[in-house]
């Protein structure tokens, strides 16, 4: 769209008002519902812990010493934890404003907190801060918290003091609103991932609750535009998100929040989710959960999953296509380590009671673009899943996975993908792969002559075969550019996936060399103790069963070694590389592994 297009439509835009939110326009019904609904007896009791444990307790400094810790040690987890404390401080105190209006205490609170976060000296993080002064930074976070005042302001109104609205008023535009206008271009402004929607769509939502001036507001609409368009360009036609399931609820909720409030305040004459491309994105979440809480983790990601029910819900309305998900799988108040804003309040605003479900039902699915394969099994033998990827080694948030898989049952992760690990300085920089979790060492795939797979574009899987059907989902992958071994040729490996009642998993690997390597190392991961027995390796499972994996004894020689790694929140954790060890690599090889499901002896 044109400025000569959008202009018109924004000049005619009302006030912002309740309705924006609440359906019948009535803020103080609405929350008489969250306070006395059996649909938000979770939330609200969440709301009221979170409460009780912040009762009493002075509002955390940021101080000095906390930010320079990153430019000194390289740690980010310090700063943050006294960041986010803030925002979960703040989050709560406007809810218990607006759920027990009578009670002052809570709009003292909200009061002081709102205060301290506009002398804040900056809303971005110190990782984020770079070279850039102050005052021309926006990064994720200082865009989010300008996104969270300005909505709070306006669902507050007069209820908050005349000075603190002015300082929110004053705080966002010159904070988000004139560097935005005057001092970019950002990196993020051309970014194909998260921060594209995160910092744009925040910027775009603040103005649209907080502008008057139309022709500033043109201004600030049209440029969000154009990043949202590089934010739908990091997806394919399939709708995968690459960063990983986690980054979706991130990004796409932010491009959702703001496309909501733009559809509203324009009247519905732009309207984001009319594109084809975006219906796919919204169906991308139902796809991941592989059995119960579980979820396919490619990149950073979790292994553990939940989602914020509020988007869910919003987009299962927008598109009838999108599965709701159960009930189950709800993010708690508390969960969000960040405390944002946003997903919290829509959390409760977009809840619906006629999109509960129970669970996700059996399921497969092929990604053609991102190559992944996906499959929720479900049975009366219990849930089961497999995924597995090839892509290129040069995606956001990349690790160096081709032929990565992931392999679960009732619970238990017996193959795994480490996932996130804790971001500190170098994460994203040069020493990204020789963390574990980043790098191939930390994923199930081979080794050649010591050797792990290369970080580039360069370094890319070719899909020879991809199907599903009801009784076997199959992928075969050409990987041998995910190497700079000179004298490997080809290197194929196929996954057969069958899906029986109790389902099963065949792994084979063909190696073409020019010259046979010295040593040829097959790699799973995982987190299971793994037990060896002449043929088998069996892993452990958290219920009834374990899982076994037979291999060839005359060709492979298993070895288990033990490696430690820092998860996303900096807890150490240790992994287990099961190693089979080619005996006597050959120019030419095949090795095959089947991957059975068996009873736990008594």
């Amino acid at each position: 769209m044109e400025r000569f297009e959008l202009f018109p439509i924004v000049s005619t835009m009302e006030p912002v008002d309740l309705r924006l939110y609440y359906p019948d326009g009535d803020q103080e019904s609405f929350w008489r519902s969250v306070r006395e609904s059996p649909l938000y007896e979770n939330e609200r009791s969440e709301i009221r812990a979170e409460g009780n444990r912040l009762r009493g307790l002075p509002i955390p400094e940021l101080t000095y010493s906390l930010f320079s810790i990153y430019s000194r040690l390289g740690s980010r987890l310090e700063y943050e934890r006294v960041y986010f404390e803030r925002r979960r401080i703040l989050n709560t105190s406007v809810f218990l404003t607006l759920l027990e209006p009578e009670r002052e205490e809570h709009l003292t609170a909200l009061e002081d907190i709102l205060w301290s976060i506009c002398n804040e000296y900056t809303w971005c993080l110190p990782a984020h801060v770079g070279e850039n002064p102050i005052t021309e930074t926006i990064d994720l976070f200082s865009a989010e918290t300008g996104f969270a005042l300005s909505e709070i302001s306006c669902l507050l109104g007069e209820r908050l003091p005349s000075l603190l609205q002015f300082r929110i008023r004053e705080n966002v535009i010159k904070r988000l609103f004139m560097p935005y206008l005057t001092s970019g271009p950002y990196h993020w402004e051309t970014a194909t991932h998260n921060w594209a929607a995160v910092c744009s769509g925040s910027i775009g939502a603040a103005a649209l609750l907080m502008l008057k001036d139309s022709e500033i507001l043109t201004d600030i609409l049209l440029k969000v535009q154009g990043t949202m368009e590089y934010y739908l360009q990091g997806f394919g036609e399939d709708g995968a998100c690459l960063e990983g399931l986690g980054y979706w609820n991130y990004g796409f909720g932010y491009f959702v929040y703001y496309a909501d409030l733009l559809c509203k305040r324009s009247l519905g004459e732009i309207d984001r989710f009319k594109r084809e491309q975006v219906q796919s994105i919204a169906m991308f979440q139902q796809k991941c959960f592989l059995g119960g809480e579980l979820v396919a983790n490619f990149s950073d990601s979790q292994a553990v999953g939940s989602v914020q029910l509020g988007l869910s819900h919003y987009i299962a309305a927008v598109f009838p296509e999108v599965e709701a998900p159960p009930l189950s799988l709800r993010a708690a108040y508390s969960e969000d380590h960040c405390s944002r804003w946003a997903p919290a309040f829509r959390n409760l605003i977009w809840k619906d009671s006629i999109h509960a479900r129970v669970e996700w039902g059996s399921a497969s699915y092929y990604l053609p673009d991102a190559q992944w394969l996906l499959s929720r099994h479900v049975s009366e033998a219990g849930a089961f899943g497999f995924a597995a990827k090839g892509g290129s080694n040069d995606e956001p948030h990349n690790h160096n996975d081709l032929g990565q898989f992931i392999l679960l049952g009732e619970g238990t992760v017996y193959l795994s993908d480490l996932g996130s690990g804790e971001y500190k300085a170098g994460y994203f920089g040069a020493e990204r792969y020789s963390h574990d979790c980043n790098g191939s060492q930390g994923h199930s795939v081979p080794i050649i002559d010591g050797q792990y797979q290369i970080a580039g574009a360069e370094s890319s899987a070719r899909v020879l075969e991809a199907s599903t059907s009801p009784e076997e989902d199959m992928l075969v992958l050409e990987l041998a550019q995910a190497y700079a071994h000179e004298s490997l040729q080809s290197l194929t490996r196929s996954f057969v996936w069958r899906t029986g009642e109790l389902p099963s998993l065949t792994l084979s690997d063909e190696f073409h060399f020019n010259k046979a390597p010295a040593a040829l190392i097959e790699r799973m991961v995982t987190f299971c103790l793994p037990v060896v027995d002449k043929g088998f390796v069996i892993l452990k499972g958290l219920k009834t069963r374990s899982l076994c994996i037979a291999y060839d004894d005359h060709l492979l020689h298993p070895e288990i070694s033990v490696h430690t790694f820092h998860d996303h929140f900096g807890v150490e954790k240790a992994w287990y590389g099961v190693d089979f060890q080619v005996r006597k690599p050959s120019t030419e090889a095949r090795y095959e592994f089947e991957f059975q499901f068996i009873n736990n002896s008594k």
